[in-house]
């Protein structure tokens, strides 16, 4: 099983963690400073690559939406100092995504916004995004769900809302083919609520229904977020990621953990009450399927752990970076050893027995062959399926007992 490769975006370490009971602690950091913290990483072995929303790199200024293309504005510069300190460090910045949640002209929505005035912001400002991703060269564009929800069932028109959501991924693509721009993939991420009551796009099965939807369905696919985005709404991160590597289309994955059940905790990677069982599981599965993807971590440090103060802001933020790395290693290590127990390995092959020729009958489809079979019902029914044991033996791994 071989390493995966990590990202730490700019977003998780940027966060001065606030939440709506009180407001932020840590100092904030100019972008360029969150820049050399993760330059710092990579030159540790950390971290391979790096994400962003455009504000994480600079401000939006509605009333000049080209900002980015005139070398002698204020965002050129930041960009071009930021992009040499990136190759400086050969740190790859893989993925951009727009921030349609931040600005409180977005707070009905973005892409599915009911107000076309509102639509047209947002689709200019996706098109900067994509502009400043393919300015570093990166690979995947993510459209988060953000704020296309609601909080009322009569507060959007239902026959239009989604054809705004396909209309607007339809432009993105649009515009990066015509411009024949960096950027090979597009990702949905989808969320079950908050910021908004409701989401347009709950779990990674309606991600992976719209895109079926889209103009090119093969550009799309979907980046789910575990263990938290599933989670909230007690589904398993197992079927989402299992789902859409069956389908072709799981990008990367967004990695932290999750209480099922609760809010969007957005902690670390395997730190709170629940989420190792679950990531080691996650690791050995993607191993089985054969994907090889890489991770990127979407968390934040957590606010117990914060301090004001600038020397706080930076050893802080450092500590943060390590501990999800770690953590994240952790998990591989077990699910390495895991997938090389033999033990474990005896009891699942007796929990998926192999019948070659009924396998293979069963996958050719022809039901004029599958109809005279006569399986041995007695034999099947009266075997014990023994997964509690099997479990156990996890347990034991997984405990290093």
């Amino acid at each position: 099983m071989p390493q995966r490769v990590l990202s730490m975006p700019f977003w998780c370490v940027e966060n001065p963690v606030g939440d709506p009971f009180g407001r932020s602690i840590l100092d904030r950091l100019s972008c360029l400073e969150v820049c050399d913290l993760l330059c710092a990483a990579k030159k540790e072995g950390l971290i391979e690559l790096t994400a962003s929303h455009d504000d994480n790199l600079v401000a939006w200024d509605p009333a000049n939406p080209e900002d980015d293309q005139d070398p002698a504005s204020e965002t050129s510069r930041t960009l071009r100092e930021l992009k040499k300190r990136l190759e400086a460090a050969g740190l790859r910045l893989a993925m951009i995504t727009c921030d349609l949640h931040g600005n409180p002209v977005f707070r009905g929505g973005g892409l599915a916004n009911p107000n076309p005035g509102i639509r047209l912001l947002a689709a200019q400002k996706v098109l900067r995004a994509i502009r400043i991703g393919h300015f570093f060269g990166a690979e995947y564009l993510t459209y988060w769900v953000a704020r296309d929800g609601f909080e009322t069932q009569f507060a959007l028109p239902w026959e239009r809302t989604y054809r705004y959501l396909i209309e607007g991924l339809n432009l993105a693509r649009r515009y990066i083919r015509d411009n024949k721009l960096s950027i090979r993939k597009g990702s949905i991420e989808s969320k079950p609520n908050e910021p908004r009551g409701e989401m347009l796009l709950p779990t990674t099965g309606h991600a992976l229904a719209l895109t079926d939807a889209l103009e090119e369905p093969d550009f799309w696919g979907v980046n789910p977020e575990i263990l938290q985005h599933e989670a909230m709404t007690n589904l398993s991160p197992f079927v989402a990621l299992a789902l859409a590597v069956a389908r072709g289309k799981l990008n990367f994955v967004h990695l932290g953990n999750q209480k099922p059940g609760q809010f969007d905790n957005d902690n670390p990677t395997m730190i709170g009450m629940s989420g190792v069982k679950e990531l080691v599981g996650v690791l050995w599965m993607l191993d089985r399927l054969g994907w090889k993807g890489h991770f990127e971590f979407d968390n934040h440090v957590l606010r117990t752990d914060t301090a004001p103060g600038r020397e706080n802001a930076r050893e802080i933020r450092v500590d943060f970076i390590r501990l999800n790395v770690e953590n994240f290693r952790l998990a591989e290590r077990k699910a390495v050893e895991l997938a090389a127990d033999r033990e474990l390995a005896g009891l699942q092959k007796a929990v998926w027995e192999e019948l070659p020729a009924v396998a293979d009958l069963l996958a050719r489809g022809d039901w004029r062959k599958i109809l005279p079979e006569r399986p041995d019902y007695q034999r099947l029914n009266g075997q014990a399926v023994r997964i509690a044991r099997l479990d156990t033996r996890v347990n034991r791994l997984l405990l290093g007992l």
